[in-house]
């Protein structure tokens, strides 16, 4: 029996094991202590808002995918996210991308973006708008 088959000879491989492996979470960014800053916690929101998934003609916040923003006084900004699957085709760039967008805003001094896994994502994490506009409703 080849690798890959199971007892009958199918082979039962799928595009997983054949993906590149996906980037590891990210370690060592911690969630930063202090006051939270709720005048620059809507221009970081919007900062967000502008960076879109490839794949989807979605923004990430209404996606689901930012698992926690936290803003704090000093422009001290730290993002949870994850992606819509580990085998993202931008899975190494994105949280690049989201620390491009957050520290563009004035008043940001300090961008600390945190890729997690758990918990997987799934399509209930999604705004009712983004499933408006992608036609899950």
């Amino acid at each position: 029996m080849a690798t890959g088959e199971d007892a009958k000879g199918q082979d039962n491989r799928n595009y997983f094991d054949f993906a590149p492996p996906p980037p590891p979470e990210t370690e060592g960014v911690e969630r930063p202590e202090g006051e939270d800053d709720p005048e620059l916690l809507g221009p970081v929101l919007d900062a967000l808002k502008t960076v879109q998934d490839p794949e989807i003609p979605v923004n990430l916040v209404e996606l689901g995918l930012i698992y926690e923003l936290v803003v704090r006084k000093g422009g001290i900004v730290y993002v949870e996210m994850t992606l819509t699957t580990p085998a993202c085709p931008v899975a190494q760039s994105m949280p690049g991308e989201v620390e491009a967008a957050v520290r563009s805003v004035p008043g940001v001094n300090d961008a600390r973006v945190k890729l997690v896994w758990t918990p997987p994502w799934d399509r209930d994490r999604m705004s009712e708008e983004a499933k408006l506009e992608l036609g899950l409703l």
